[in-house]
Parts: C-alpha cells; structure tokens; sequence
C-alpha cells in the first residue's frame, strides 16, 4: 500500500472514537437511570464500564501489532481459531452491520426531516435521503483512505465539538425538564439488590462504549506498531472522558429521578443553550452522527471483506485496490448497495437483528481471548513493548470475563435472540464446511 495512503495517529483515533460514540450517548443514559436506582450505581456502571473499555483497547492495540494486517477481525478468528470460525462471525458480523447501517441511516433521515421541516417526512424521503448518504460517502471513500479518513477526521470533531458544547451546559446553571417519557420499567434500589442493578446498567452501557474492536481491520494501513498502540487508547479515553461529563451534566441539569426513561435527553441540553432553537440543534448533532457513522462503517466493512477474499472465501475480485487510490473498490460498491437495498425494508430491520446483541458478546470476548494465542505463539514478539507489556494478561482477562457475563445477562434478559444467534452460527459453520472447507484445505495445503 501506498506510504502516504497510510494513517496516522490523529486520523485513527478518530476512527476509534467515531466507532464508538454514535447516537446512544443522547439517549441511552435515561435508560441507565431507569435500570440503576442510584446515581451511585448509575455512575459506577459508567466507571467501570470505561475501565473494561480500556481493558479491550489495551488488548485490541496488542492484537493489532502483533498481527498487522487488513480485515483483522476477521484474521484473528481464522488465525487463531479456524477459517470456519472467523467465516461464520464475521459473515454474521458484516449482515448485520449493513442493517445497522441502513437503519441508522433511515434515523438519520428522521431528523434531516425534523431539521428542515419541523415534522417526520414518508418513507420515499427517508429512503431518499439514506440511500443518497450512503451514496455520498461511497464516493468519499473511492477516492481512497487518505481522503475517507480526512472526511471522518472533520465530522469527528465536530461532533467532539457539539458534545462538549452539551457539556458546558452544566455551567449555565440551568435545570430543564424532560417534555415526555418512554415506556419501560425503573427500578428501584431496596437495599439489597444493588449488585442487581449493576449488573443491569452495564449490559446497556457496555453496549454504548463498544466498536473500537473494528480498529484491528486497518492494521495493515497504520504507518507503525505504536500508532496503533495510541491511536486506540487515546481514542478510549477520550471517550471516556466525553462520557462521563455528558453523564455528569445529564444529571445535573436534568435531575437523575426525572431523567429516568426521559425522552432526547440530548436534546434537553441544546435547550438550555439554545432555547427553542435547541431542537434544530440536536438534529444537526444527530446527523452529524449517522454521516461520521456511515463513513466508518463503509471504512472498516470491506476490509474484512478484502481478507476473506485473501483465504478464498469471497471471490478474488475482492482483493482489487484502485491503482492511484488503493480503494477496495469491488468490496465497497459490494458493500454500499446491500446497505441501499435494505434501507427499502425499513426499520423494522432492527428488531429481526436483535440477534446482533449476543453475538457482539461472544464476538468481543472470543477476539480478545486470541491475544493469549498470540502471546503463547510469540507472534509479533518484536513489536510489542513498554512496561505494560508484563500486565496486559491481566486486563485481557479482565475484559473477556466482562463480556462472556454481559452474554450470560443477555441469554437471561432476551433468550430468543441469543438462540437466534446461536442457530445461525451453527447454520454457517455447516455451510463453512459443506462448500469452503475442501477449497481451503488445498490452498493451505
């Protein structure tokens, strides 16, 4: 790959932070003060959810210098485990991240609607305006990584910018009131049932701190080892300290008892600048929101497709750069249309992806546990340094133990998805092994 295609620090934390603040942190906290009881239990989830983020990047940035490649996500499960293995998460993996796409895409279209004309539009507009932001950023990203990580640098911190306007709020003084509610249970601290609640909040908010494992699909286009190392970590952090002050001012400003199941609590804070005008404010966060996401998304999504193509499992088309740019073009046009073609189904979407849940649960904890594999192996010995070097078992440990609970939790709470995970698993290893299994046992012998 070309030197100066290649990414710097700067350019990937922002990829990092972009992969994982997207629009939860506007809302989901509200379901956090339903679930946690206490603002202390309503903090520390939030704490500790940030500690095991940090955990995963430290690991994700060791498995990213240990194994340099494109489509790591997808590299490690078949390096590591199997080729049946990293074929059937990341196939379910890139499925359902277009979906996601599509639908956060036609959220997106919900609040370009509300921008410009203060009310929801129909469906032909918020297909319209999905499709032709996917459309955009398809463009973006054909004209190479150098230009696509340019763009999401400038949305990135723009956002980080709107965010930290939020945050300032608290400084105003001002205390606003939620306008209206969503369903759902609150619960209530007994005395007793505090380790309950807990347990409780950190399942949604490990799901709100999640997506920089995606980082390890551009290991191959960093410029060196201790970029990646860094640009994760620092892109964690940042994070977490976006986090917890919007976390704070929520509270602060809005009341924890009040914005228990609060609607747009995001929006809440752009009022208390802003006034009336708070809301038009808000959908242009929330827009900038969904492009940074689906710029990330059409980044990240081919390059697993690329090394799948590298072990014959998609066609060998797959591996074309353009000459002057180096963009995976067949992967992301590929990529590109699937996302438009579902935007026609509608969120509704969303629900039948509810699967998506556990299988980022089993997705997370196994990927880490490759590091220990790598480790063993001595892969990448060369690259890794510095005094964290002796410890970092401990904080993998710490991470793949979180997040096989978070998927017990998720068994507990919502066992159908969790079993229409695990059938589909099931349904791709066998096809793994009915059509790939031969092919790739010639090629690798």
């Amino acid at each position: 790959m070309k030197e100066k295609q290649k990414l710097n620090l700067f350019s990937l934390t922002m990829i990092v932070v972009s992969l994982v603040i997207g629009m939860g942190i506007f809302k989901t906290p509200a379901t956090i003060a339903a679930k946690s009881g206490t603002e202390t239990i309503f903090f520390t989830a939030w704490i500790i959810g940030g500690f095991i983020a940090l955990c995963g990047a430290l690991t994700y940035a060791e498995i990213g210098q240990r194994l340099p490649v494109i489509g790591g996500y997808y590299k490690i499960f078949s390096h590591c485990y199997h080729p049946s293995v990293g074929f059937t998460v990341n196939v379910l993996i890139l499925v359902s991240n277009a979906a996601s796409l599509a639908v956060v895409a036609l959220i997106g279209a919900d609040y370009v609607s509300d921008l410009l004309y203060g009310q929801p539009s129909g469906t032909f507009f918020n297909v319209a305006v999905s499709a032709t932001a996917v459309a955009l950023f398809y463009g973006v990203n054909l004209l190479g990584l150098k230009t696509s990580s340019r763009t999401q640098n400038f949305l990135t911190v723009v956002k980080i910018a709107l965010i930290l306007l939020l945050i300032s709020t608290f400084f105003t003084g001002l205390r606003v009131a939620p306008h209206g509610y969503n369903d759902g249970n609150i619960y209530k601290y007994d005395g007793s049932n505090a380790a309950l609640l807990l347990i409780l909040s950190l399942v949604a908010v490990s799901f709100t701190y999640g997506g920089y494992q995606q980082t390890i699909n551009f290991g191959g286009e960093i410029k060196s080892s201790a970029t990646m190392q860094r640009g994760v970590v620092i892109g964690i952090l940042i994070v977490l300290f976006l986090y917890l002050s919007i976390n704070y001012t929520y509270v602060k400003v809005i009341g924890f008892d009040q914005m228990k199941n609060a609607n747009a609590i995001g929006a809440l804070l752009c009022e208390a600048w802003f006034g009336k005008a708070g809301a038009k404010v808000f959908d242009l966060c929330m827009v900038l929101s969904v492009l940074a996401y689906v710029n990330v998304i059409l980044l990240s999504n081919p390059r697993v497709m690329f090394a799948m193509s590298e072990d014959k499992l998609l066609p060998k088309i797959f591996q074309y750069r353009h000459p002057k740019t180096d963009a995976l073009v067949p992967g992301l046009t590929v990529y590109a249309l699937m996302t438009i073609i579902v935007t026609f189904f509608g969120q509704g979407v969303d629900n039948v992806l509810s699967f998506s849940i556990f299988l980022d649960c089993i997705g997370m904890s196994t990927s880490a546990a490759t590091l220990f594999i790598l480790r063993k192996r001595k892969q990448g010995d060369d690259s890794v340094t510095g005094p964290i070097k002796k410890i970092m078992p401990i904080f993998t440990a710490i991470f793949v133990a979180s997040y096989s609970l978070v998927a017990v939790a998720v068994v507990i709470d919502k066992p159908k998805a969790a079993l229409t995970a695990v059938c589909l698993l099931v349904f791709f290893v066998l096809v793994y092994f009915l059509v790939y299994h031969g092919k790739h046992e010639k090629i690798h012998s």
